[in-house]
């Protein structure tokens, strides 16, 4: 009985009985596309300023990134076109314009370098991921080189061509094995 009372408080409800928990590393959204139209140079990890409504949001997964982009103004690094769907229980007070920019969270150091090559070299700052770690919102930026499109296609068929070859070199181990085993 202790054993299953033990096992029980493991996925059971949490410490306040709210639900179940949740895993404190978890991934909210991705921009996929961006990986498309960019050629990534450096990433970075960054927090960011939330309301407490946004959080709620977020932990719901409510969340769009395609359009998104962080410019440096007057020294600070903000985050630009993220939608953040009001918290469905927030009312009056408590809710949040969806669509405002919001504050990331850098060294200085960082933003001046990050700030100099985007203007040097023009290169765009790109949010890749926004996810959760140890409870606090995290935000994956990306230094990126926006492509061209026969990039994009030569791009497209280098990771095709690895795909193939990664299937060809998985049927060619599972014929090997099966010669193994008939043996």
């Amino acid at each position: 009985m202790a054993a299953k009372q033990a096992a029980g408080a493991t996925k059971g409800k949490g410490a306040r009985g709210q639900g179940p928990r949740r895993d404190p590393n978890r991934l909210i959204a991705s921009n996929r596309r961006a990986r498309h139209d960019y050629d990534i140079l450096e990433t970075v990890e960054c927090g960011i300023v939330l309301q407490g409504s946004e959080v709620k949001s977020l932990r719901e997964g409510r969340i769009a990134l395609q359009d998104a982009y962080a410019r440096v103004i007057d020294g600070e690094m903000w985050l630009f076109g993220v939608h953040v769907p009001p918290y469905v229980h927030a009312s009056g007070f408590g809710t949040h314009d969806p669509d405002r920019r919001r504050k990331l969270l850098l060294h200085r150091r960082q933003i001046d370098e990050w700030m100099g090559r985007s203007q040097q070299q023009a290169l765009t700052l790109v949010p890749l991921s926004i996810y959760f770690r140890d409870g606090h919102a995290k935000v994956d930026l990306a230094l990126a080189k926006g492509r061209r499109r026969y990039d994009k296609r030569q791009a497209i068929a280098t990771r095709d061509a690895g795909r193939e070859a990664a299937r060809e070199a998985r049927a060619a181990m599972k014929g090997r094995d099966g010669d193994r085993r008939s043996r």
